[in-house]
């Protein structure tokens, strides 16, 4: 046996002599009643526990006014100083949604360390043309894609409506209700939109990205519409967007019943007021709901009101960030 070898056999001998040592002592204690030391574990947080991340859209820092339609990356840099987790992008709020533009977006929000969470779309899947149909299909498509390209997992997508009102402002003084076109009923409405996204789900199973059908007036108004929508279609590829400011009737019924299909939530806030109307929302009451169907995705700010998103937008995410704490 050589000098290493014994070396080896001697420092191995010692290991097992203090374990032996540290159990026999542990014993001794515990039979003498005397106090044990452990070693002190850094704690760990539950899953149950985890909060909810918290988003803003670019749609909070524009709201359809001509002087706040920020940029893309204006918006994320904001987002990012203001403390927020990710971004939302409001897509008819991109100038320019070319390649190398995508590539600056998510390189911007990288560098940032904000998350890219989700992406609004806007189409309508409400029409007797076939052609009109098809054209949305094929604008829902581009999105996918879009969000496949900046690496987002789920798009907000939406039923479509009648087209009947005058104009938004008239929709939302009817609190979203409009009449159907003339020969037409809702079955034919929801049949056009059931065969429109069945045409959309190869797309976003090839690119991975869910379709989140937001409560957002038309067929998808109540969330009885947007979970007929859902059940028809059966895909893993088409959930639910639950927007807490487009019920305007039974609202937290209504949250329930959206709540088990939500794969994004969008939260509205009216600091100041709202643009066509204000909703007193109890987040807290949101965040239990969401809580009790084990929802644990993001939740992105959609500020609506008239105060300057300066002030109201910080404001805005330490109500949610204590609600879904």
């Amino acid at each position: 046996m050589n000098g290493q070898t014994k070396q080896t056999q001697s420092t191995s001998s010692a290991r097992f002599n203090r374990r032996q040592l540290a159990k026999g002592t542990v014993a001794t204690l515990a039979v003498a009643g005397l106090p044990r030391v452990v070693r002190a574990q850094a704690p760990t947080q539950s899953v149950a526990s985890r909060p909810n991340p918290i988003a803003v859209s670019t749609y909070s820092y524009w709201r359809y006014r001509d002087d706040s339609k920020l940029s893309i990356l204006d918006c994320v840099d904001l987002a990012a100083d203001t403390g927020f987790d990710a971004v939302e992008i409001l897509h008819v709020q991109m100038e320019d949604d070319s390649d190398g533009m995508l590539q600056q977006i998510k390189q911007r929000a990288f560098r940032r360390g904000m998350d890219l969470c989700g992406l609004s779309t806007h189409q309508s899947f409400v029409s007797p043309d076939a052609d009109k149909r098809q054209e949305n299909i094929d604008h829902t498509v581009k999105c996918i894609e879009l969000a496949y390209k900046l690496g987002i997992p789920t798009i907000r997508v939406n039923t479509g409506r009648w087209g009947t009102s005058g104009d938004f402002d008239e929709l939302m003084r009817n609190k979203g209700i409009e009449p159907r076109l003339d020969g037409y009923t809702d079955d034919d409405g929801f049949g056009w939109v059931r065969e429109s996204f069945e045409k959309c789900l190869p797309a976003a199973e090839k690119c991975g990205v869910v379709l989140g059908l937001e409560n957002h007036w038309g067929l998808g108004r109540t969330a009885e519409g947007v979970l007929r929508v859902i059940r028809e279609v059966d895909s893993p590829w088409l959930r639910a967007t639950l927007d807490t400011g487009n019920f305007l009737e039974n609202q937290y019924e209504q949250y329930k019943q959206l709540a088990p299909e939500a794969v994004f939530v969008q939260a509205k806030t009216y600091f100041g007021g709202g643009t066509w109307y204000t909703l007193d929302i109890d987040y807290d009451r949101v965040a239990k709901i969401l809580r009790d169907v084990n929802y644990r995705g993001y939740i992105s700010l959609e500020f609506e009101g008239s105060e300057s998103h300066e002030t109201a937008i910080p404001k805005s995410l330490e109500m949610l960030r204590e609600a879904f704490a």
